[in-house]
């Protein structure tokens, strides 16, 4: 397998460094194809590495004036720069040539509100490179997902949003998500759909934990992939015609769950999040026995069991107990 579809395949997989590597081992291998340097300026926006994006985008559009996700990458990396009139101008050359994608129309009317009415148009210079500024530490990977039959479950792990931070756009078939982050910097997820979507009948939850991104499904069938080329799927059918399957989901991690269940039990994360200030003051307030209980019996459970009573926990391990619907594998490292 050459180095672009294993790149292709981390990018999947969200291990961006992994696939940043792997493009950039394509490009030297043959630098003429420009999908090379649209999908790695992905990764570098991804990995909110704004100029280098814009550098690959650029070369894509020069390699391939047609390829209209070349002009797409572009426009994005500029908008993230805050250079609003050149994304402008690279997200609308990249609409004329595919009218179809929302995604264009979605970051043209967000640099639309970013420059004002009486601002003339971009002046044609030739382009000046910014300095050389270090990048921040990369972001560990902040999202996770999984599904129903009839929706699709985005979580994104940032505490303590406030609503007003929080910009979630919905279409048929991507999604956009910036968040202000306490720091001052944005964090940015862009996602193109591996299967359409209701925009009208998405929805957001803006938790303590989490910002939740529920989208429903266009088709009741099973994804096996959040994005990309998802093929397989049209022939799975629907879930409900995979016995007992129904309830096991594909998500970024890899191991099974029953995401039916834990679809049910999302719904009462506030009452859960009293439940575990319930567990942090019984802990705080226990005797050195009941410390000792608990730490013991979760430790060995694999987080599965909580106990306080150290006669009991004292006399043997204590066993896994996963919830119902669920299974303990353990990975070899």
């Amino acid at each position: 397998m050459d180095h672009f579809q294993k790149a292709n395949e981390a990018f999947v997989d969200d291990n961006y460094e992994e696939a940043l590597k792997l493009y950039t081992s394509a490009i030297e291998a043959d630098g003429t194809i420009a999908e090379y340097f649209v999908k790695r300026s992905q990764t570098y926006i991804k990995l909110t590495q704004y100029e280098a994006a814009e550098e690959d985008a650029s070369k894509a559009c020069e390699l391939d004036p047609s390829n209209s996700k070349a002009f797409l990458r572009k426009g994005v990396a500029q908008f993230h720069r805050k250079k609003y009139k050149d994304a402008l101008e690279s997200l609308e050359a990249g609409l004329k040539l595919d009218e179809k994608d929302d995604n264009f129309q979605k970051w043209i009317e967000k640099c639309k509100a970013k420059i004002p009415a009486d601002a003339p148009p971009p002046a044609k210079t030739e382009p000046v490179k910014d300095p050389v500024i270090p990048q921040p530490s990369k972001e560990k990977q902040r999202y996770d997902w999984y599904q129903t039959e009839r929706f699709v479950v985005l979580t994104i792990m940032i505490k303590g949003c406030k609503k007003e931070d929080v910009d979630i756009v919905y279409n048929q078939h991507s999604l956009s998500a910036t968040i202000k982050l306490k720091s001052g910097s944005d964090y940015s997820l862009e996602l193109d759909l591996a299967h359409p979507v209701v925009p009208s009948q998405c929805t957001t939850k803006i938790l303590s934990t989490k910002v939740e991104c529920k989208l429903k499904k266009e088709e009741g069938i099973r994804w096996n992939k959040l994005e990309g080329d998802d093929s397989l799927a049209a022939a799975s059918g629907n879930p409900s015609d995979s016995g007992s399957d129904v309830n096991k989901y594909p998500t970024s991690s890899h191991y099974t769950r029953n995401w039916d269940k834990i679809a049910k039990e999302a719904e009462k994360d506030d009452k859960e999040e009293g439940v575990n200030d319930l567990f942090q003051k019984l802990y705080a307030d226990g005797s050195d026995e009941v410390k000792k209980a608990m730490n013991k019996s979760f430790v060995e459970s694999g987080g599965t069991v909580l106990s306080t009573n150290w006669s009991e926990i004292s006399q043997k391990k204590t066993e896994m107990k996963p919830p119902d619907g669920m299974e303990w594998k353990k990975y070899e490292i």
